[in-house]
């Protein structure tokens, strides 16, 4: 006896007589939408096009989903917020990505790759549009025509299952391309030459043209003395075969050790276990030089916890599209009107030779802000129904660089997801939706999820908020962050502050020094719109600090042309305490001039040469519990957080904080919607901050807390008699969406929120009635 899903069944004994030959146990699914690849591309393609009604089949060919970022391989997933180590502010990815990622760190802000895994699996099973079939490999492709997938056969290891699934619509996902590949989509595999798009960073044949794969390891200190015997086939010689070996050290495993790279002079595809058993070598070749070699003593009690059994990989095939995004998208973050996704990862190359050369590890450089990804880029310019997801899309080698990471790759695959719902709704090819109508219902449906397009607004004239009129019970004005802490000057600082255009308003800051010194201030702003980098000076001045207190008020004559960030930027002086501000407010944020060695950043981006990237200083973050805002008065003060922001279309800081912020001496912040009449309303969707800055790396690394400190967590909803419609506590998520059992029919609503903390207001960027 067994139980599946609930329902008791008899197994009943077989017996069969021997025969020349067998045929598989086979299965046929048809379905709207075929999803192969259960990366983390996949998953957000397969949720995302469920979610609007297609049937769904996903083929993953292991066991778990997340491809790298599973239990399997273990790397964290990154994308534009690049370890808070560049200056893409509030750049983390939106929609279905973000809903993962903050679901991780709320249960998991440890990084547990085991955790993560049922995360996903949770997020798949919740889908009722979703068939799943793990461990299941497609190793034919069926064609109607030679431009059309018709089926593909796929064989389940775990159930000796052979599956034919037919499907109008098809997306590979697959890491390696293989529907793509057994379609005969076209592909190209290495780097394209300097001379063919005009990519300055194109890579030299003595560098390589591919990227390798890596394979991680984890280790475990048991508190007492671990003896560790290597395997024969363990790298014997660590100093001699591998340069870089002075980097090692018993503290880092995992991911960090990403540089454990090889295989980019070999087909990175069909030399995969040949890769593999040499990054075995070398991983058990590592661990018996940390453990056995006598220079690392605090390794006596740490033991071999895990090694990872297939390896992490970068790079194979690429495929091509109606367009190959290029160096130049990226540097000159170039605009597309098919735009559907993001990028803001480096352009990063590793050395061909990986962790055997004598180059460094990786060649990063970064763009002055996040660019925009064409849907053109989505799918396949031969093969007329076969969306791409993932890293694969069509991208020359240098773009492709910074596209292939994890949360980027899902960024895009939410987009193929949402592709694929359109399509299908008009019985389209994937090519098809580029006349300009079904292109903006593409763009469209996706802002109402919470995708980020830069440069794009959500116009939804079927949102009844945008005809209420709005009104609060306050609305947060800049004109005081109080003084609680006191910190040197150690270190460059910029407080960023949201202006409206015109004249620049009175600072004033508070200082301590024990001797005469000065203090150098300089105005500034980014040179593009959008983007966070200081590249402009608009004024200098500099102050005279005496003994003891100083507030020093400081009137700038600068005005601004438009909206937009400024930094306010204080050069380090270690003679020089200032004070800080314990307040943390939505679209108020203090950078500083660091090293972030982890992403290239060395305080500022110098190429050497021309490779066609710019030079730039790094401004960026510092992780809580730092990070500290700091204690000004502004004057007049900042009137840049009014209720009237929840009715624009973009959910999150870009030129403006484009959220309604309540003051903090508003015991019981509210937001009222009102009609001239009666309405009828069935759903309502709340955004709320949960930090677009933070990264949350979904391993490894682990976070400071599991909710946002900007996140409201308690909150309710009433109607015009003041009816309960709905309440909320313990809320973690950005997107809260509320399906009503019954219709509500009322002239007005009102939202009732608690602050997040005591130096914490409550915000809200957006709130959608349907």
């Amino acid at each position: 006896m067994y139980n599946i899903t609930g329902v008791t069944q008899t197994f009943t004994m077989i017996k069969s007589e021997g025969t020349d030959a067998r045929s598989l146990v086979s299965e046929k699914l048809s379905t709207a939408f075929l999803v192969v690849g259960g990366g983390l591309s996949g998953v957000c393609t397969a949720i995302t096009a469920a979610r609007k009604g297609l049937k769904v089949v996903l083929v993953q060919d292991r066991p778990v989903l997340g491809g790298n970022s599973s239990s399997e391989v273990r790397l964290w997933i990154l994308g534009a917020t690049s370890h808070m180590g560049n200056n893409n502010r509030w750049s983390r990815e939106g929609g279905v990505v973000d809903e993962i990622l903050v679901e991780n760190t709320y249960r998991n802000k440890e990084g547990n790759a085991l955790i993560f895994d049922t995360i996903l699996l949770d997020k798949i099973a919740a889908e009722p549009n979703i068939t799943l079939l793990l461990n299941t490999v497609v190793y034919e492709v069926h064609k109607s025509d030679k431009d059309t997938i018709s089926s593909v056969k796929a064989f389940c290891s775990q159930n000796s299952i052979e599956y034919i699934i037919d499907a109008p619509l098809f997306c590979d996902a697959s890491g390696d391309g293989i529907v793509g590949f057994l379609a005969g989509a076209a592909f190209r595999m290495g780097a394209e030459s300097k001379e063919e798009f005009g990519e300055k960073f194109a890579p030299s044949v003595e560098y390589g043209e591919l990227l390798g794969h890596s394979l991680y390891f984890y280790s475990k200190d048991t508190g007492k003395p671990v003896k560790f015997v290597a395997p024969d086939f363990a790298l014997k010689d660590i100093t001699k075969e591998i340069p870089r070996f002075k980097s090692f050290n018993a503290k880092e495993f995992g991911c960090k050790l990403w540089w454990l790279e090889y295989g980019g002079r070999l087909d990175t595809v069909h030399d995969t276990e040949k890769i593999k058993w040499e990054l075995w070598r070398v991983v058990y070749g590592v661990w018996d030089y940390i453990k056995n070699s006598g220079e690392f003593p605090e390794a006596e009690t740490m033991t071999l916890e895990w090694v990872g059994t297939i390896p992490g990989k970068r790079e194979s095939r690429r495929f091509e599209g109606d367009y190959m995004l290029r160096q130049q998208d990226i540097v000159s973050q170039n605009t597309h009107t098919d735009a559907v996704a993001f990028g803001g990862w480096s352009i990063d190359l590793h050395p061909a030779d990986g962790v055997f050369s004598e180059k460094p590890g990786c060649n990063q450089w970064h763009s002055k802000g996040i660019y925009q990804i064409p849907y053109r880029c989505l799918y396949s310019r031969n093969i007329k129904n076969l969306f791409f997801g993932g890293r694969i899309i069509s991208a020359s080698h240098v773009a492709f660089a910074s596209t292939r990471v994890m949360a980027t790759a899902a960024h895009v695959g939410q987009a193929v997801g949402m592709a694929a719902f359109i399509a299908n709704k008009h019985k389209a090819n994937p090519a098809d939706l580029l006349p300009k109508n079904l292109m903006e219902d593409l763009q469209k449906e996706l802002l109402k999820t919470g995708q980020h397009i830069p440069g794009l607004e959500l116009a939804d004239q079927e949102d009844l908020v945008q005809s209420a009129e709005i009104s609060a019970s306050s609305e947060y004005v800049l004109t005081e962050l109080p003084l609680d802490i006191l910190k040197t000057l150690d270190v460059s600082v910029a407080q960023m502050l949201p202006l409206d255009k015109g004249k620049v308003p009175k600072v004033t800051l508070h200082v301590e020094s024990a001797v005469d010194t000065t203090l150098d201030i300089e105005l500034r702003i980014s040179g593009k719109s959008g983007n966070y980098t200081p590249d402009v000076v608009l004024e200098q001045q500099v102050l005279a600090i005496v003994p003891g207190e100083n507030s020093l008020s400081i009137e700038f004559s600068a005005a601004l042309a438009e909206d937009a960030y400024v930094f306010m930027v204080l050069h380090k002086n270690p003679s020089v305490k200032i004070y800080h501000s314990e307040h943390r407010i939505t679209g108020v944020l203090s950078v500083f001039n660091l090293v972030n060695k982890a992403v290239s950043n060395y305080g500022k981006q110098t190429p050497a040469e021309d490779i066609g990237v710019d030079e730039f200083e790094f401004w960026c973050p510092q992780r809580r519990p730092e990070g500290h805002n700091l204690a000004i008065q502004v004057e007049p003060g900042l009137s840049k957080f009014t209720a009237e922001n929840i009715k624009t279309g973009v959910y999150r800081p870009t030129t403006a904080p484009n959220a309604w912020v309540a003051t903090l001496a508003d015991a019981q912040p509210s937001i009222n919607l009102k009609w001239d009449k009666e309405q009828k309303i069935s759903t309502i969707e709340l955004f709320f901050d949960t930090d677009y800055d933070h990264p949350m790396e979904s391993v490894l690394m682990g976070h400071p807390e599991n909710v946002m400190p900007f996140c409201v967590r308690n909150y309710e909803i009433k109607d015009g008699n003041g009816n309960l419609i709905y309440t909320k506590k313990d809320n973690y998520q950005t997107k809260n969406t509320i399906v009503l059992d019954q219709a509500v029919y009322t002239d007005s609503i009102t939202i009732n929120l608690a602050h997040p903390s005591q130096n914490t207001p409550a915000a809200l960027f957006s709130v959608r009635c349907h």
